[in-house]
């Protein structure tokens, strides 16, 4: 649990997942950050939140006046065995709480953690284009590894998405 700036991060809760669903959801709806059409449940949320802590892989949270207002997890990157030190690091923020710092407080935990669980590389996939998340990652040591032309459809339009990584070891 970390107090910084106004702001709590810590392990996200069963209880956490409403409020998670809500933010996510408003991306699906709205943005081309996340592939998925159809909103997903709470069960959705908690069965995703499940997945990552019983892992070995953390799940945060950031309250701001006792709310929910982000999140940000780690996922295996594939599922063969020699890719067991390789995480994809993903955090989104409720729509009203951008570029207050919360989306950085999170990864500085997130990555911290990621680093005491002895993971070797994170990645990050990021559907183009989107200035604010590669300047999120870049801030943390993230560079540029891959574009992937027109891998997603959403919205009516091809979506290009980029992959930055960074070596946490």
């Amino acid at each position: 649990m970390s107090m910084i700036a106004n702001c709590l991060i810590r392990a996200t809760r069963a209880d956490d997942a409403e409020a998670i669903a809500d933010i996510y959801n408003h991306y699906i709806s709205n943005s081309i950050v996340t592939f998925e059409e159809q909103p997903v449940s709470i069960k959705d949320i908690n069965s995703r939140i499940l997945e990552a802590t019983s892992g070995n892989l953390p799940h945060l949270v950031v309250e701001a006046d006792k709310r929910v207002v982000g999140y940000a997890y780690a996922s295996k990157w594939k599922g063969r065995c020699s890719y067991r030190y390789s995480v994809e690091v993903t955090v989104y923020l409720a729509p009203d709480a951008g570029g207050r710092g919360y989306g950085s407080k999170l990864y500085e935990m997130l990555f911290a953690e990621l680093r005491e669980r002895s993971y070797h590389v994170a990645l990050a996939g990021i559907s183009l284009p989107n200035d604010a998340s590669i300047a999120l990652h870049e801030r943390f040591g993230m560079e540029k590894v891959a574009h992937m032309k027109e891998v997603g459809f959403k919205f009516g339009n091809w979506v290009d998405v980029g992959y930055w990584q960074v070596l946490l070891q």
